[in-house]
């Protein structure tokens, strides 16, 4: 049994076939770990949020930020982008089965020395209180009525983490840490429109995972959402997101050897 990590798909379906078909994968033998934002910008969202629902417990999947506007926009608690390519989704037959099953899926997972997550983790946190505050977060997308989690998701308020933050400031802060985060200073307070490259961060920010002391180096930390950073392998980071749907490359790396298997995305 092999399980392959794959970046982020967003609605990039054939390019995640060709991936599947480099890496020799078994449906019955192996399994997939998706970083997240399964959906939206590529042309084919209905079809890839299908086909990774319908691989049961041989995906595990985390939600990223574009996976969360498909929710919170199909709830009417968001408009539609120019350039989103959610209009297939929000207008299939099994529309609310999709999206009871994405609602459904996690914001972390954690396994053996790895833990996955889409976007990042604030320095401060260790794994396994990061786990405990997805679980928080989870509960409350998970509500039989999730719209007043919908309504007070959204905003870059507060930038920080504190213990004793309670309701909705609590909840934010753990959504955009592992939904958007790419930068935080050393105290961990985020910043959210830096979304270009290494050598232009502002002053006084890091990457989350450069933080010295980060308390989460315990493990490696499987995530995409950063294309600008492309593909970074290293003890304590597999960061997954090459921009496909920019007509880069789909990455995926087994986990058990770190093998690394890419497919071109040009023409998405």
């Amino acid at each position: 049994m092999a399980t392959y990590a794959i970046g982020d798909l967003q609605g990039c379906f054939d390019p995640l076939e060709r991936l599947l078909d480099a890496c020799s994968f078994s449906a019955s033998r192996d399994r997939l770990w998706f970083v997240g934002d399964l959906v939206n910008r590529g042309p084919a969202s209905l079809e890839t949020l299908r086909f990774v629902r319908d691989l049961g417990d041989r995906a595990v999947v985390v939600l990223g930020n574009h996976d969360l506007h498909l929710l919170v926009a199909a709830a009417g608690f968001a408009k539609i982008h120019r350039g989103d390519t959610l209009d297939d989704i929000l207008a299939a037959p099994d529309r609310d089965q999709l999206l009871d099953w994405l609602r459904s899926c996690p914001l972390m997972h954690v396994e053996d020395e790895y833990a996955m997550v889409h976007a990042g983790l604030l320095p401060q946190w260790t794994i396994e209180q990061s786990m405990e505050l997805a679980h928080e977060a989870e509960a409350a997308l998970r509500r039989k009525d999730p719209t007043r989690f919908y309504r007070h998701m959204y905003g870059n308020q507060p930038a920080r983490w504190d213990d004793d933050l309670q309701d909705w400031d609590r909840l934010r802060v753990i959504v955009n840490a592992m939904t958007r985060l790419r930068i935080c200073t050393a105290d961990g307070e985020m910043e959210f429109s830096h979304k270009g490259e290494l050598d232009d961060i502002p002053a006084g920010y890091m990457p989350w995972f450069a933080v010295p002391g980060r308390r989460s180096a315990t493990h490696t930390v499987v995530c995409g959402h950063w294309s600008a950073l492309a593909l970074r392998v290293e003890p304590q980071l597999l960061a997954l997101d090459t921009g496909c749907v920019w007509g880069r490359e789909l990455a995926a790396v087994r986990l058990e050897d770190r093998k690394l298997y890419r497919v071109s995305c040009r023409g998405v």
